[in-house]
């Protein structure tokens, strides 16, 4: 193949021949922010290098489920062991009850899970649990929170409180999304007055407890003390999706963080992906025994996948999860994310330009605004054009952050103390320029 076959662009040129926008995930097409994406060929520790042998320093890490880096060789020899027993069986294994165990040790909010393949069946298999453990139809979503592409919870809010949500893609039919109520993220007195009117009707309220698709948005301490309380109160289900949180934020994942905040807090339902399938196809939900009793085989719930419980995957994740459990995994992991953070609020103050950050253990955030967001709103009014051109500043000095300003961000344990202060350095010469 010619030199010019293998660059980036000639690659996405062909790629675009033969798949939609020539990505098979949108946000990879670099839309947001202009450009030619990167082809990645390889990947080994913190970095990936492109078509065209170019090295990044990557803080996407797959979107998340790279907590321990690339290529780490107690995972490689896991998955190449399973490998070699063989790739999918379509029969229960040990391997996805040592999981299962694993996931259950480290949330003690739940009492069983079910295996699946993706963040986006998950979480639509936690909705129509939630809805048939309830007997009720309504669900609430809030803006800014993605759960995966599922029908019903492809909405936004319109105006208006408590407005009903209309689709944001075609090929969603109206009818599908009318059952979801779209509310804004923190704003206590809108959950307030939807359940005050409609709190005998809602099965559930999803959200991320902290959002990773607005860029990094915490819900606040009195805003999830006040769902726990109204969910409680009116029957319905309170259901933390951590497809991007769990075991990424901190070893108990989000929900941990506000049990230490908020006295006797848990979920009611939890969905995971991302850090438990450590880099391949694989998430869950899990709930109490009585909740989950009412999934099939057991109960009237219908949900399977011949995919389920994969083996090699199960070797990935079980692996993964096992190593971030080791002595001062997160302390080391959180001290070397705010150290990027607090770098990058030092140099862009440094050099004259405003910006806020935030993170919890391997996931962080930053916004071109004097204080931190918090809603969808306040987070798309901010720097869009400026954070294109820093995206781009920094991609040209070979470091790989998310190509939209809002997506979170991630380091993994093998960030090294050089590779954050190189890319502080990085961020410093693109705040001069800026």
């Amino acid at each position: 193949m010619s030199t010019d076959a293998m660059s980036n662009a000639a690659l996405f040129e062909r790629a675009q021949r033969v798949i939609p926008g020539g990505v098979n995930s949108p946000v990879r097409a670099f839309k947001a922010v202009g450009g030619t994406p990167r082809f990645v060929q390889r990947a080994q520790g913190p970095h990936f290098w492109d078509a065209e042998g170019t090295r990044y320093t990557d803080y996407i890490g797959s979107w998340g489920p790279m907590i321990l880096g690339h290529g780490h060789p107690e995972v490689l020899a896991a998955v190449h062991k399973a490998a070699l027993d063989g790739f999918s069986f379509g029969a229960p294994t040990e391997r996805e009850v040592e999981l299962a165990e694993e996931i259950l040790k480290l949330v003690p909010s739940a009492e069983q899970v079910r295996l699946v393949s993706s963040g986006t069946e998950a979480g639509m298999s936690a909705i129509r649990l939630a809805r048939g453990f309830t007997g009720r139809n309504k669900i609430v979503k809030f803006e800014g929170c993605y759960h995966g592409h599922a029908d019903a919870l492809l909405v936004k809010a319109g105006s208006g409180l408590a407005t009903f949500g209309h689709p944001t893609s075609a090929g969603v039919p109206a009818e599908v999304v009318q059952h979801t109520l779209v509310l804004e993220y923190n704003n206590i007195a809108q959950i307030e007055e939807a359940f005050a009117s409609q709190g005998s009707e809602i099965a559930c309220v999803m959200i991320e407890p902290i959002a990773g698709n607005m860029n990094f948005v915490r819900a606040s301490v009195p805003f999830m003390q006040r769902l726990r309380e109204l969910c409680t109160q009116h029957g319905a289900m309170l259901v933390f999706d951590e497809v991007m949180s769990g075991f990424r934020v901190a070893l108990g994942s989000a929900q941990s963080i506000y049990a230490k905040a908020i006295p006797g807090f848990a979920p009611d339902m939890s969905v995971f992906g991302k850090v438990i399938g450590g880099g391949m196809p694989l998430a869950a939900f899990a709930a109490s025994r009585e909740v989950m009793s009412k999934l099939a085989p057991l109960g009237p719930v219908y949900q399977a996948g011949t995919l389920s419980g994969n083996p090699v995957a199960t070797a990935c994740g079980l692996t993964t999860l096992k190593i971030i459990q080791r002595p001062g995994f997160f302390e080391q992991l959180g001290q070397r994310t705010r150290s990027l953070m607090d770098g990058f609020v030092k140099v862009a103050g440094d050099a004259g330009v405003t910006l806020t950050a935030d993170s919890e253990g391997g996931m962080f955030g930053f916004f071109f605004a004097d204080s931190l967001p918090q809603n969808y709103q306040t987070v798309m009014a901010k720097g869009t054009d400026t954070f294109n051109r820093f995206f781009h500043l920094m991609l040209d000095q070979g470091v790989y952050l998310a190509p939209a300003m809002y997506e979170a961000g991630f380091v993994s344990a093998a960030h090294t103390e050089q590779d954050i202060a190189d890319t502080v350095a990085a961020a410093a010469n693109a705040f001069r320029q800026l």
